[in-house]
This record gives C-alpha cells, structure tokens and sequence, in this order.
C-alpha cells in the first residue's frame, strides 16, 4: 500500500519511542494505515533510553501537533506513568504501549500487546482455549500477553522471569483478578502446550534461549514477541521440532488496526 499523505504544516505527527528503536516495523505499516483512512499523519521513531523517558514525554506534549506516542521495549511501565487517564486493562497492568491526546492535553493509555499476541496465534492456528501455558518475561508485553491468555480461557498459566518480584507480582494480581491456574514457572517447557517468549532474548547474537529447547516437542506452539531477527532463535528450534510457531511480525500484524485505531480516536 503506497503513503498517501504529503509532508507539510497540517500533518499531524505520532511518535514510537523505544530503546533499541531500529528494530520497529511500525513507522511504514502505521503511517499507512492511517493514510489509507485520508488521514495526513506520520509516525516517526525516537531512540529515547530510560534514564531522559520522563523529560522526552514532558517536551514532546508540547508539541501541538502531536497527536500520539506508541511506547515500546522499555518503556510501557513509564509510559503508562504519564497517562492522566487509562484502559481498565492498562490501569490493571500498570503499563501501556499506546498513548493518545484527550481533550484536555493529557494522554490516554492502553495496552494492545496481548490483544495483538493471542490474534496472532489465533490466526497461526492455535486456540489458546484449554491450553496449558508457559509464559517467560512478566515485563510491559508479558504482563499483557499473561491477561489476554487467561481472559481468551488457557487454563493453566506458568510465568517465569529472573525479575522474581516482577514474577510474583503479576502472579497475585492474576489469580485475584481471574481466579485462573497461574503459578511460578521455569525455563522447562515440559508438560505445556503453549510457549510463549515475551522476553528481548533473541535480538542479540549470542542470546541465551529464553527456554529449554531440548525440553520442547513438536505438540507445541511456540510464540515470541521478537521482530528482528524476523525469525528469532527460539522459533527456529521450535520449527526444527515441527512445532507451530508465531514470530514477533504476526503479533504486529494482528495488533496494527487495534493501534491505529486506538491513535485516530475511533
């Protein structure tokens, strides 16, 4: 799909924020997207690191005419500390990765990240309805992955992290919340029907796996939120398996019409 907008004074701007930001596919597919509405809107990505998170957000909202910031790796949790108003699954989450302006100037948040992973496996062929899951990482994505999981009826959910109180955390807050199996898990994907990387490991050469891949077997569906590698270690021993997998760009694509949306305010 070409861009339709032309670059001039009336064009609304959006950011993605993030650090590392080289590896987001989002600048082409959102400015398209909302292009292809009759929009004229640009979305533009900012290396911002944690430590100059908070004095970006402050000097960006000054800008009249930015309309919206998508937050990514690592900044949902802080993210979602700038919003004036939320989801209530961003307020459940304590993050958000989607931010827009509301009336007033503020920012309104909410989390996609989940909604977006289970549509992507949903469309690789895998029902997360009755499935035994093992989740690693309990950060921004993984805490929004863990709700949509247990809300789209797994019926068991085990979540390792080496951030133990992060691990724990989200643990309570599910089991108050769903009343669901959720549990500390491991690295051994033994027993499970459902694997999910929601962790940065696999963007680096010399990563260690996020899960014990010789414990993997080909009744699995593997899932991992990593879009560079396009296809993240983790997945290529899981398909050397003969499992079902999702890479990171189907989570993306899933989730691009609920961002865009969420974005324009419709």
């Amino acid at each position: 799909m070409a861009s339709t907008y032309t670059l001039n004074g009336e064009t609304r701007v959006f950011y993605i924020v993030g650090d590392p930001i080289a590896q987001v596919k989002s600048p082409a597919a959102v400015t398209q997207a909302m292009n292809a509405l009759g929009h004229n809107c640009v979305l533009v990505p900012m290396h911002v690191t944690p430590a100059d998170f908070g004095r970006f957000i402050s000097g960006a909202s000054l800008a009249r005419n930015l309309d919206g910031i998508i937050a990514t790796v690592p900044h949902k949790f802080a993210a979602y500390s700038h919003c004036a108003t939320a989801s209530d699954r961003a307020h459940f989450l304590g993050s958000a990765n989607i931010l827009r302006r509301n009336p007033d100037g503020g920012w309104h948040g909410d989390m996609s990240d989940g909604q977006g992973f289970v549509g992507g496996i949903r469309a690789a062929g895998c029902n997360p309805e009755g499935r035994r899951a093992l989740l690693i990482g309990a950060g921004g994505a993984g805490s929004a992955i863990a709700l949509a999981l247990v809300e789209a009826g797994a019926t068991e959910l085990a979540i390792h992290d080496t951030d133990t109180a992060r691990r724990d955390a989200l643990v309570a807050r599910l089991k108050d919340r769903c009343g669901a199996a959720v549990h500390v898990g491991s690295a051994d994907p033994s027993g499970y029907t459902l694997v999910v990387n929601a962790t940065p490991l696999g963007m680096r050469a010399g990563d260690p796996y996020p899960v014990q891949v010789d414990r993997l077997t080909s009744d699995m569906f593997v899932g991992d939120v990593i879009t560079a590698p396009a296809v993240p270690p983790l997945i290529e021993a899981a398909r050397r398996l003969g499992c079902l997998t999702q890479v990171g760009g189907g989570m993306y694509a899933a989730q691009l019409d609920v961002m865009r949306d969420f974005l324009l305010g419709q």
